[in-house]
């Protein structure tokens, strides 16, 4: 299609931006193109790894790495050699729990709180494991989180909450009904930006109108 030589796309934009539709999203997914991108390892592949590692690494950095990729053989008998190993974290502060959470690693996250693990542990950016699972559509390891006692109103040092980045995230629907349907969840907060998850729901996914089964309780922004 040609245009006029004097045509501005921008001046289009700005006058007939009320025509694009709300809480519409583009035929690209981050989260589809991250699982896309992981690469596939077999078995004899983490075995070997598994050897590699506790020969040159750090018994912290094998833990983490043990609890990343579900190695449910390795993260017992790390504990058993060393029970402060549940609480160690990358140089970002992610524990093994946060890493089982955004990883989606339900059974992993199970044996971590059985061990102790910190439900409110934070990253530096003041992430909780909740937050991650939020983030990253993992809505049985959100489950298993808030059914263990973790805080549904958790905020980062930004004042985002784990349904402001549920609710962030164009494939997470699943997640974000689960997080609307908790009693405790106050829906309305704000993030450092003044939005509350329900404004961010709008412009980013196809999933706002589940705001609407929130309980009276709940205080939702329209």
């Amino acid at each position: 299609m040609e245009f006029p030589g004097d045509f501005n796309q921008l001046e289009l934009l700005q006058t007939h931006c009320h025509l694009i539709p709300r809480g519409t999203t583009g035929p690209w997914n981050e989260e589809e193109e991250e699982e896309e991108n992981k690469e596939e390892h077999t078995e004899e592949w983490y075995l070997q790894e598994e050897c590699r590692m506790q020969e040159t690494c750090c018994p912290a950095d094998f833990m983490l790495w043990a609890a990343e990729n579900n190695r449910l053989s390795v993260v017992p008998r790390l504990l058993s050699l060393d029970s402060s190993l549940i609480g160690c974290c990358d140089s970002d502060g992610y524990t093994a729990l946060h890493r089982a959470s955004y990883e989606g690693h339900a059974g992993m996250v199970q044996v971590l709180m059985d061990a102790g693990a910190e439900l409110e542990a934070r990253t530096a950016d003041g992430w909780t494991p909740l937050h991650c699972a939020c983030r990253w559509d993992k809505v049985a390891v959100a489950s298993c989180l808030l059914w263990a006692g973790a805080l549904v109103n958790s905020h980062s040092h930004g004042k985002v909450t784990p349904l402001h980045l549920a609710a962030g995230n164009a494939g997470a629907g699943k997640t974000l009904e689960l997080m609307l349907m908790h009693r405790q969840l106050q829906a309305g907060l704000c993030n450092n930006s003044g939005e509350t998850a329900y404004t961010i729901a709008c412009r980013s996914s196809k999933h706002f109108h589940l705001f609407e089964i929130t309980d009276a309780c709940n205080t939702v922004s329209t």
